[in-house]
């Protein structure tokens, strides 16, 4: 039984941050634009913007993060923000779970982020806000097309 339950574990996600808009679905890495939700798998799950890009055709692409044997990356997902001015800082923001409940943190970005219309960072003087099932996360300035929706109440599924 132990087995099944570190399977469980690995392969199901903890929490699922569903793109609202379609600048939110394709800022995800390509393998998650099909479904349009970033899985967290676990805590603290950190998330900031793609820095390696490329200008093909007046576009922006990604470029394909190299992963060396034993490095650590700064962030969980990378987001890929287009946009003139931008929104996503490189080290954007955390997500953790805490003995109340699920908690999202600014980890010091220039646009801030907010959780169901309250802002944090960026000069806020607020760092961190609860987060709960259902509550909507804006990356960025209030204007900020990069909106997804924070999901974690799975209740008693059965996988």
């Amino acid at each position: 039984m132990e087995t099944r339950q570190k399977i469980l574990e690995l392969l199901f996600p903890k929490a699922v941050l569903q793109a609202m808009t379609p600048e939110a679905r394709a800022a995800m890495p390509a393998v998650l634009q099909g479904v349009g939700m970033i899985t967290v798998l676990a805590f603290p799950f950190r998330l900031g913007r793609e820095s390696r890009v490329m200008m093909i055709n007046n576009t922006v692409h990604r470029i394909e993060r190299p992963t060396a044997p034993g490095s650590v990356p700064n962030n969980d997902i990378y987001l890929l923000d287009g946009g003139k001015l931008l929104q996503v800082s490189r080290e954007h923001l955390q997500i953790d779970r805490s003995a109340d409940g699920y908690v999202l943190t600014d980890r010091g970005s220039q646009c801030g982020a907010s959780v169901n219309g309250k802002r944090i960072g960026a000069g806020t003087g607020t760092q961190s806000a609860p987060l709960h099932d259902g509550d909507l996360v804006v990356i960025g300035t209030a204007e900020s097309c990069y909106r997804y929706t924070f999901y974690t109440d799975f209740g008693n599924t059965r996988w």
